[in-house]
């Protein structure tokens, strides 16, 4: 018995290469195919397909909104999310939704072939980007246990002073240069990314 596929997708041009490889393999049957998530949920329902392809960006809905109506309805259908993003908080969302697979587009349509038929299996895939976010999402974050120098709290107090880079360079005598070297430091050591962050940890007597 063939397993039957549902795409969601807008790209037309993406949308034909899908439909064209699904075409020629035997055991599985694209059933229908939706150009948007209100498409999708208005005809995917009846044909309920043992597995969806679908975009994330699709022109109103998303199609991690589509995933988490679909789900509702169809607990059981398998969708595999194909798009251009790679974020963690997109990945994470789609996961979250339902999802049982995260493809990027650029993925060889061949292997988003082989994709299908490891779902239809009952496993899981995952682009090798997409995989590695997952693993950086979930490894221990790395932590600086290396103290502020004398120089670097003197570049703080002239943050939270309001100086800038020049103005803290004129300060300490050090050249523009070593100032941004200084900065660079800080962020690292105290894991932020910001002006703002260090100057509110300052304030808030955290240094």
């Amino acid at each position: 018995m063939k397993k039957t596929v549902a795409l969601v997708e807008d790209d037309a041009r993406l949308r034909k290469q899908l439909v064209q490889i699904l075409e020629d393999i035997d055991d599985i049957e694209c059933v229908i195919v939706c150009a948007s998530a209100e498409e999708a949920l208005e005809k995917i329902p009846s044909k309920n397909p043992d597995v969806v392809l679908m975009d994330i960006k699709l022109p109103r809905m998303s199609g991690i909104q589509c995933v988490t109506e679909l789900k509702r309805i169809l607990p059981e259908v398998q969708v595999i999310m194909v798009t251009v993003y790679e974020d963690s908080d997109r990945i994470f969302k789609a996961l979250c939704a339902g999802a049982v697979g995260y493809l990027q587009k650029d993925t060889p349509l061949e292997e988003v072939l082989e994709s299908l038929k490891v779902i239809l299996k009952g496993g899981s895939v995952m682009s090798p980007a997409i995989a590695r976010k997952v693993i950086e999402y979930f490894s221990p974050k790395r932590t600086y246990n290396e103290p502020l120098t004398a120089k670097e709290h003197q570049v703080i107090n002239a943050m939270v002073d309001g100086l800038s880079y020049k103005m803290i360079g004129d300060r300490l005598g050090i050249s523009l240069e070593t100032v941004r070297q200084h900065i660079k430091n800080i962020y690292r050591k105290l894991q932020v990314n910001s002006k703002a962050e260090v100057i509110a940890r300052s304030i808030r007597g955290e240094l």
